[in-house]
């Protein structure tokens, strides 16, 4: 079974990804996606070690974390972005995407974001 990272998309971003003019996406940084997007792994002192607890204190460096396991971003097979919620026979609502890595920044407000707000960015590659 795959890994996908599955968002719905209202119509106007669904059809600049499928034409390729927005290359990511952004989610809100709340509990939510914090739970679908960082991922935690075993530290070598036993136990587990999660960035979770960092991002609920409004820390983003996760340097602590790093130290341990790299990127806290969950890995993801693909990113398959959806135009609204169709059913899996609706092809042409459904868009799969290279997963190209997540990042904790500001977006381009011509792909929706908000000046200066901070976004888990999704980054996509190819269309599959």
């Amino acid at each position: 079974m795959s890994n996908e990272l599955r968002m719905p998309l209202k119509t106007k971003w669904f059809e600049m990804t499928k034409a390729r003019i927005k290359p990511e996406d952004y989610r809100e940084l709340n509990l939510y996606w914090a739970k679908r997007l960082l991922k935690r792994i075993k530290s070598p002192h036993g136990g587990y070690f999660s960035p979770m607890s960092d991002f609920i204190e409004g820390k983003y460096d996760f340097a602590e974390w790093r130290r341990f396991g790299g990127s806290p971003f969950a890995e993801f097979d693909c990113n398959v972005m959806t135009l609204g919620y169709p059913k899996s026979t609706d092809t042409d609502k459904i868009l799969k995407l290279e997963h190209k890595g997540i990042e904790i920044r500001t977006g381009n407000p011509e792909w929706g974001a908000e000046p200066n707000k901070l976004y888990f960015v999704i980054m996509h590659g190819d269309i599959l």
